[in-house]
Protein backbone atom coordinates (compact mmCIF):
# COMPACT_ATOMS: atom_id res chain seq x y z
CA UNK A 1 0.00 0.00 0.00
CA UNK A 2 1.20 3.75 -0.99
CA UNK A 3 2.12 5.56 2.22
CA UNK A 4 0.28 7.95 0.04
CA UNK A 5 -2.96 6.76 -0.15
CA UNK A 6 -3.38 5.46 3.42
CA UNK A 7 -6.95 4.12 3.96
CA UNK A 8 -6.64 1.72 6.86
CA UNK A 9 -10.25 1.04 9.06
CA UNK A 10 -10.20 -2.68 10.89
CA UNK A 11 -13.34 -4.46 11.44
CA UNK A 12 -13.09 -3.94 15.31
CA UNK A 13 -11.85 -0.68 15.09
CA UNK A 14 -15.97 0.32 13.69
CA UNK A 15 -16.57 -2.44 16.93
CA UNK A 16 -14.86 0.50 18.68
CA UNK A 17 -16.99 3.93 18.01
CA UNK A 18 -19.91 1.31 18.97
CA UNK A 19 -18.41 0.13 22.35
CA UNK A 20 -17.58 4.30 23.18
CA UNK A 21 -20.77 5.72 22.23
CA UNK A 22 -22.80 3.02 24.18
CA UNK A 23 -20.64 3.70 27.08
CA UNK A 24 -19.68 7.24 27.24
CA UNK A 25 -22.66 8.91 28.88
CA UNK A 26 -21.30 6.72 32.15
CA UNK A 27 -18.19 8.21 31.80
CA UNK A 28 -17.13 11.28 34.32
CA UNK A 29 -14.12 12.36 32.25
CA UNK A 30 -12.01 11.13 28.80
CA UNK A 31 -8.16 10.89 28.77
CA UNK A 32 -6.93 11.08 25.43
CA UNK A 33 -3.41 9.90 25.15
CA UNK A 34 -1.24 11.59 21.86
CA UNK A 35 2.03 11.18 21.08
CA UNK A 36 4.00 14.18 21.89
CA UNK A 37 6.16 13.92 18.48
CA UNK A 38 2.71 14.32 16.39
CA UNK A 39 0.33 15.27 18.59
CA UNK A 40 -1.88 16.68 15.68
CA UNK A 41 -1.77 13.67 13.32
CA UNK A 42 -2.04 11.66 16.74
CA UNK A 43 -5.60 13.03 17.01
CA UNK A 44 -8.60 11.06 15.90
CA UNK A 45 -10.82 13.95 14.87
CA UNK A 46 -13.67 12.02 15.42
CA UNK A 47 -12.90 12.01 18.88
CA UNK A 48 -14.59 14.71 19.31
CA UNK A 49 -17.63 14.27 18.69
CA UNK A 50 -17.68 10.89 20.12
CA UNK A 51 -17.02 11.87 23.37
CA UNK A 52 -20.26 14.23 23.68
CA UNK A 53 -18.47 17.22 25.28
CA UNK A 54 -17.06 15.42 28.35
CA UNK A 55 -14.42 17.09 30.34
CA UNK A 56 -11.15 16.40 28.80
CA UNK A 57 -7.58 15.99 29.69
CA UNK A 58 -4.81 15.57 26.85
CA UNK A 59 -1.60 13.28 27.64
CA UNK A 60 1.36 14.27 25.90
CA UNK A 61 3.04 10.58 25.99
CA UNK A 62 6.61 10.00 24.93
CA UNK A 63 8.07 13.48 25.68
CA UNK A 64 11.14 12.11 26.29
CA UNK A 65 11.61 11.42 22.40
CA UNK A 66 10.01 14.83 21.35
CA UNK A 67 11.39 18.11 21.74
CA UNK A 68 10.84 19.71 25.08
CA UNK A 69 10.79 23.34 23.59
CA UNK A 70 8.02 22.50 21.27
CA UNK A 71 6.04 19.98 23.60
CA UNK A 72 5.95 23.15 26.30
CA UNK A 73 4.14 24.82 23.67
CA UNK A 74 1.82 22.04 22.53
CA UNK A 75 1.26 21.70 26.23
CA UNK A 76 0.14 25.72 26.56
CA UNK A 77 -1.89 25.06 23.04
CA UNK A 78 -4.08 22.59 24.32
CA UNK A 79 -4.61 24.05 27.83
CA UNK A 80 -5.68 27.46 25.94
CA UNK A 81 -8.12 25.25 24.35
CA UNK A 82 -9.51 24.25 27.21
CA UNK A 83 -8.08 20.69 28.08
CA UNK A 84 -6.33 19.86 31.13
CA UNK A 85 -2.56 18.71 30.14
CA UNK A 86 -0.28 15.67 31.62
CA UNK A 87 3.68 15.40 29.66
CA UNK A 88 4.42 12.04 30.15
CA UNK A 89 6.74 9.06 29.27
CA UNK A 90 4.78 5.97 29.80
CA UNK A 91 7.18 3.58 29.51
CA UNK A 92 9.70 5.51 31.83
CA UNK A 93 6.88 6.11 34.56
CA UNK A 94 7.56 10.21 34.15
CA UNK A 95 3.97 11.89 34.44
CA UNK A 96 1.97 9.16 35.63
CA UNK A 97 2.61 9.67 39.28
CA UNK A 98 0.79 12.68 38.72
CA UNK A 99 -2.65 11.26 36.77
CA UNK A 100 -4.79 10.97 39.58
CA UNK A 101 -4.40 14.25 40.46
CA UNK A 102 -4.69 15.64 37.24
CA UNK A 103 -8.44 14.04 36.90
CA UNK A 104 -9.76 14.86 40.30
CA UNK A 105 -8.45 18.78 39.03
CA UNK A 106 -10.28 18.48 36.00
CA UNK A 107 -13.90 17.24 37.38
CA UNK A 108 -12.75 19.67 41.21
CA UNK A 109 -16.23 20.97 40.71
CA UNK A 110 -18.17 18.28 39.88
CA UNK A 111 -16.24 16.25 42.74
CA UNK A 112 -17.76 19.30 45.53
CA UNK A 113 -21.02 19.58 43.99
CA UNK A 114 -20.66 15.15 44.94
CA UNK A 115 -19.79 15.86 48.20
CA UNK A 116 -22.13 18.31 48.94
CA UNK A 117 -25.00 15.62 48.55
CA UNK A 118 -22.83 13.48 50.86
CA UNK A 119 -21.66 11.35 47.88
CA UNK A 120 -18.13 11.21 49.00
CA UNK A 121 -15.73 8.68 47.96
CA UNK A 122 -18.41 8.38 44.74
CA UNK A 123 -16.08 6.26 42.00
CA UNK A 124 -15.20 8.28 39.13
CA UNK A 125 -15.19 6.80 36.02
CA UNK A 126 -12.41 7.93 32.63
CA UNK A 127 -12.56 6.41 29.43
CA UNK A 128 -9.02 6.27 28.34
CA UNK A 129 -8.68 6.83 24.10
CA UNK A 130 -5.61 6.71 21.48
CA UNK A 131 -4.74 5.78 18.61
CA UNK A 132 -2.76 2.39 18.07
CA UNK A 133 0.64 2.08 19.24
CA UNK A 134 0.65 5.25 20.83
CA UNK A 135 1.84 3.85 24.22
CA UNK A 136 -1.72 3.91 25.56
CA UNK A 137 -1.82 0.31 27.24
CA UNK A 138 1.65 1.09 29.10
CA UNK A 139 0.39 4.47 30.66
CA UNK A 140 -2.67 2.54 32.17
CA UNK A 141 -0.09 -0.25 33.24
CA UNK A 142 1.58 2.62 35.36
CA UNK A 143 -1.09 4.87 36.19
CA UNK A 144 -2.71 1.35 38.10
CA UNK A 145 0.90 0.04 38.45
CA UNK A 146 -0.04 -3.30 37.93
CA UNK A 147 0.20 -5.02 34.84
CA UNK A 148 -3.58 -5.18 34.11
CA UNK A 149 -3.77 -3.18 30.32
CA UNK A 150 -2.13 -5.71 27.39
CA UNK A 151 0.89 -3.92 26.30
CA UNK A 152 3.15 -4.31 23.02
CA UNK A 153 5.19 -2.09 20.74
CA UNK A 154 3.22 -2.69 17.73
CA UNK A 155 -0.26 -1.29 17.25
CA UNK A 156 -3.49 -3.29 17.21
CA UNK A 157 -3.18 -5.26 20.46
CA UNK A 158 -5.93 -3.89 22.86
CA UNK A 159 -8.97 -5.54 21.27
CA UNK A 160 -11.75 -5.29 23.75
CA UNK A 161 -12.80 -2.92 26.56
CA UNK A 162 -11.81 -3.41 30.09
CA UNK A 163 -12.03 -1.95 33.35
CA UNK A 164 -9.13 -0.78 35.27
CA UNK A 165 -9.10 0.05 38.57
CA UNK A 166 -6.58 2.50 40.22
CA UNK A 167 -7.63 3.20 43.38
CA UNK A 168 -10.81 3.09 45.30
CA UNK A 169 -12.45 6.11 43.78
CA UNK A 170 -11.05 6.04 40.26
CA UNK A 171 -11.83 3.54 37.54
CA UNK A 172 -10.39 3.40 33.56
CA UNK A 173 -12.16 2.14 30.92
CA UNK A 174 -9.16 1.14 28.34
CA UNK A 175 -10.22 0.87 25.05
CA UNK A 176 -8.87 -0.28 22.11
CA UNK A 177 -6.57 1.97 19.71
CA UNK A 178 -8.89 3.82 16.82
CA UNK A 179 -7.71 5.44 13.61
CA UNK A 180 -10.10 6.76 11.31
CA UNK A 181 -11.43 5.42 7.97
CA UNK A 182 -9.01 7.71 5.54
CA UNK A 183 -6.14 10.47 5.80
CA UNK A 184 -7.25 13.13 4.15
CA UNK A 185 -3.87 14.48 4.76
CA UNK A 186 -1.13 12.35 3.05
CA UNK A 187 1.16 13.60 5.25
CA UNK A 188 -0.63 12.85 8.63
CA UNK A 189 -0.67 9.16 7.36
CA UNK A 190 3.09 9.89 6.38
CA UNK A 191 3.64 10.99 10.53
CA UNK A 192 1.77 8.27 11.83
CA UNK A 193 3.32 5.46 10.10
CA UNK A 194 6.47 6.86 11.45
CA UNK A 195 6.02 6.39 14.70
CA UNK A 196 4.60 2.98 14.02
CA UNK A 197 0.60 4.17 14.50
CA UNK A 198 0.27 2.26 11.13
CA UNK A 199 0.97 -1.64 10.70
CA UNK A 200 4.38 -1.59 8.70
CA UNK A 201 2.95 -4.93 7.10
CA UNK A 202 0.54 -2.07 5.04
CA UNK A 203 3.35 -0.04 3.94
CA UNK A 204 6.11 0.38 1.79
CA UNK A 205 8.75 0.35 3.89
CA UNK A 206 11.34 1.61 1.24
CA UNK A 207 8.74 4.21 0.60
CA UNK A 208 8.32 5.35 4.06
CA UNK A 209 12.13 5.37 5.07
CA UNK A 210 12.65 7.69 1.64
CA UNK A 211 9.88 9.98 3.42
CA UNK A 212 11.62 10.45 6.71
CA UNK A 213 14.99 10.49 5.06
CA UNK A 214 14.24 13.68 3.08
CA UNK A 215 12.06 15.00 5.70
CA UNK A 216 15.58 15.08 8.34
CA UNK A 217 17.75 16.12 5.84
CA UNK A 218 15.87 18.97 5.19
CA UNK A 219 14.91 19.41 9.03
CA UNK A 220 18.09 18.01 11.19
CA UNK A 221 20.76 17.73 8.99
CA UNK A 222 23.35 17.42 11.36
CA UNK A 223 21.55 14.80 12.76
CA UNK A 224 22.04 12.97 9.45
CA UNK A 225 25.68 13.67 9.23
CA UNK A 226 26.18 12.80 12.90
CA UNK A 227 24.34 9.49 12.97
CA UNK A 228 25.11 7.84 10.02
CA UNK A 229 28.69 9.88 8.98
CA UNK A 230 27.42 10.75 5.91
CA UNK A 231 27.25 14.57 3.58
CA UNK A 232 23.94 15.73 3.31
CA UNK A 233 23.91 17.81 0.20
CA UNK A 234 20.23 20.04 -0.68
CA UNK A 235 19.82 18.17 -4.03
CA UNK A 236 20.21 14.86 -2.25
CA UNK A 237 16.55 13.35 -2.77
CA UNK A 238 15.22 10.61 0.17
CA UNK A 239 16.42 7.35 -1.50
CA UNK A 240 20.09 9.47 -2.36
CA UNK A 241 20.08 9.61 1.21
CA UNK A 242 19.03 6.49 2.03
CA UNK A 243 21.61 4.88 -0.07
CA UNK A 244 24.41 6.93 1.44
CA UNK A 245 23.75 5.97 5.13
CA UNK A 246 23.21 2.20 3.73
CA UNK A 247 26.50 2.31 1.87
CA UNK A 248 28.56 4.01 4.58
CA UNK A 249 27.06 1.09 7.29
CA UNK A 250 28.46 -1.64 4.71
CA UNK A 251 24.41 -3.16 3.28
CA UNK A 252 26.09 -4.47 0.62
CA UNK A 253 24.60 -6.83 -2.00
CA UNK A 254 25.67 -8.12 -5.10
CA UNK A 255 27.54 -5.80 -7.73
CA UNK A 256 28.23 -3.19 -4.86
CA UNK A 257 24.32 -2.39 -4.37
CA UNK A 258 22.87 -1.11 -1.42
CA UNK A 259 20.18 -3.20 0.41
CA UNK A 260 17.92 0.27 0.87
CA UNK A 261 15.43 -2.18 2.09
CA UNK A 262 17.38 -3.10 5.06
CA UNK A 263 18.97 0.78 5.84
CA UNK A 264 15.28 1.48 5.75
CA UNK A 265 14.21 -0.90 8.79
CA UNK A 266 17.70 0.42 10.60
CA UNK A 267 16.15 3.64 9.88
CA UNK A 268 12.88 3.58 10.95
CA UNK A 269 14.25 1.43 13.92
CA UNK A 270 16.48 3.84 15.31
CA UNK A 271 13.85 6.96 14.77
CA UNK A 272 11.17 4.95 16.28
CA UNK A 273 13.52 4.13 19.50
CA UNK A 274 14.78 7.51 20.12
CA UNK A 275 18.26 6.86 18.87
CA UNK A 276 18.34 9.36 16.71
CA UNK A 277 17.43 11.89 18.97
CA UNK A 278 14.54 13.92 19.75
CA UNK A 279 12.28 15.48 17.21
CA UNK A 280 8.55 16.77 17.09
CA UNK A 281 8.04 16.93 13.42
CA UNK A 282 4.45 18.98 13.74
CA UNK A 283 4.06 22.61 15.64
CA UNK A 284 1.43 24.49 16.78
CA UNK A 285 1.07 26.54 13.97
CA UNK A 286 0.00 23.27 12.14
CA UNK A 287 -2.98 23.97 13.99
CA UNK A 288 -4.33 27.04 13.03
Amino acid sequence: MQVESLSWFPGHMTKTRRMIAAEIGHMDAVCEILDARIPLASRNPDVDELTAGKPRLVVLNRVDQADPGQTRRWAAYFRENGYAVLEANAKGGAGTAQFAAAVRELLRDKLEAYAQKGQVGRVVRVMVLGIPNVGKSTFINKVARRKTAKAEDRPGVTRSKQWVPVDSTLELLDTPGILWPKFDDPEVGKRLAFTGAIKDDVLDIEELACYLMEYLGRHYTSVLEERYKIAVEPEDSGYDLLEKAGRKRGFLMRGAQVDTERMARILLDEFRGGKLGRFTLETVEDAT
